[in-house]
């Protein structure tokens, strides 16, 4: 007879954002309430690259200000490392479309901003800087000030300021978009080489479906407006990935169509 093995439970996955039930709405010009997010409920694993995709105004950049503590859902909750978002946390890095660099500092002084809003020692401030500068191939730069720099190299700092800090959740809206096409590669390319060593859990809103499949392991299709999840879909292309490359890829292009039909879908979700 053979012997019964006892059964292993599968190891439970750790959440690190748990949006839940969440609605929100503006108020218009007009003083009226507008619905921008409905019932929305989605969990994010520690670990994750996460993207968000939807027509303009869906809601996909007040998920984001959410999860950063920036803005209060009317209903609902978000949940962040275990603990309700009530306010700005230290363990979140913020990175908008634009690099937001202050021009009267230098690559390096730009880099160590959130360090010294820390009060973290001048010393270390120096080892930590140059650390992630040369992770992002400027450590030439380091001194040069934002107006010496391409707009490509300007979002190197911006990625290099927000890992500076070293925060559990990176937030990220259009990080890309202002690039032209090949700086835009490059860039995905950089950010996914230096993600897949530090597996930091990411939730990347953008309105490139191809950006969205090439960089993400999920991708959320919102309806338009009110929010909505139309589709969640998993993104399992192999890693490591060159996006310059994979989107050569038959999966690639079969994954890309799925987001594609739900985007459409969403649209004319009402």
């Amino acid at each position: 007879m053979d012997a019964i093995l006892p059964l292993v439970p599968k190891a439970k996955t750790e959440i690190a954002l748990r949006v839940q039930s969440v609605s929100h709405a503006f108020e218009t010009p007009e003083g009226k309430p507008m619905l921008a997010l409905d019932d929305v409920s989605f969990d994010v694993p520690r670990g994750q690259f996460l993207a968000l995709v939807g027509a303009s105004g869906c809601g996909k950049t007040t998920i984001l200000n959410m999860t950063a503590g920036l803005v209060q859902p009317v209903a609902g909750s978000v949940v962040l490392n275990g603990q309700p978002v009530q306010g700005p946390s230290r363990n979140t890095g913020y990175m908008f479309a634009r690099d937001g660099l202050l021009p009267w500092r230098s690559a390096r002084r730009n880099v160590e901003v959130g360090l010294e809003l820390r009060g973290v020692p001048a010393a270390e401030r120096t080892e930590t800087s140059t650390r992630f500068l040369e992770m992002v191939g400027l450590d030439s730069f380091a001194y040069a000030y934002p107006r010496q720099l391409s707009q490509g190299m300007r979002q190197r700092v911006a990625i290099a300021r927000t890992l500076a800090i070293n925060p559990d959740t990176l937030l990220m809206d259009e990080p890309f978009a202002a690039l032209d096409a090949q700086t835009k590669l490059n860039l995905q390319a950089e950010f996914l080489r230096i993600w897949e060593k530090e597996r930091k859990t990411v939730l990347f809103v953008t309105h490139d479906l191809a950006e969205a499949v090439a960089l993400a392991d999920r991708v959320i299709v919102m309806t338009s407006r009110p929010g909505r999840i139309q589709a969640d879909i998993e993104i399992d292309l192999p890693r490591p990935r060159d996006p310059a490359v994979i989107r050569f890829n038959h999966h690639f292009l079969r994954l890309s169509e799925r987001v594609w039909q739900a985007l459409k879908a969403g649209e004319n979700a009402r």
